[in-house]
């Protein structure tokens, strides 16, 4: 069993609350709308991270990240990439992907929104953190953390970062 931290649309910041949250996760996981390399540093220095790049995202990020990320873990596929979109309405280009990569667990960013939900049609759990970053219209910063057990998720957990990060949430 191995726990993750899963974070997305920093946008440059990262929120020192990220380290209380995840400091018992074996790796952490960023959709992308990372913002500069030094939050991909901050974190690879905190934990083992996987992380693909997003539409904001500069040369400097790219050339450190993945479009998409698309591995093993314990025994479900994970298919990472940014923008998505949400079963059933999918973005331009996604369904070949997912068809190609037939993932158990479909994860993006992009929207701010945080969402977990089942896709019945292709068989996955599609995950969403929400953004954890100060840009965006979202008002509240938002995480997700889990354990992978096999062929299982468990403990998932939707985490706020409310009010101002000196503070404990």
């Amino acid at each position: 069993m191995k726990k993750f931290g899963l974070l997305s649309d920093t946008h440059g910041y990262l929120d020192p609350r990220v380290y209380k949250h995840f400091k018992d996760c074996d790796e952490i996981w960023h959709a992308g709308d990372i913002g500069t390399v030094e939050v991909i540093e901050k974190l690879e220095a905190f934990k083992p991270t996987r992380a693909v790049f997003g539409n904001i995202d500069g040369h400097d990020v790219r050339i450190r990240t993945i479009k998409n990320a698309s591995f093993m873990c314990e025994k479900m596929k994970i298919l990472i990439t940014h923008i998505g979109g949400y079963p059933p309405k999918y973005k331009p280009g996604i369904i070949p992907l997912i068809k190609a990569e037939n993932p158990d667990i479909f994860i993006c960013g992009h929207s701010h929104i945080l969402k977990v939900m089942p896709d019945k049609r292709f068989d996955l759990l599609h995950m969403n953190p929400g953004a954890c970053g100060n840009h965006g219209f979202h008002k509240v910063k938002t995480l997700l953390r889990f354990e992978v057990h096999l062929d299982q998720i468990k403990n998932l957990e939707a985490i706020e970062l409310l009010d101002s990060p000196s503070k404990t949430s």
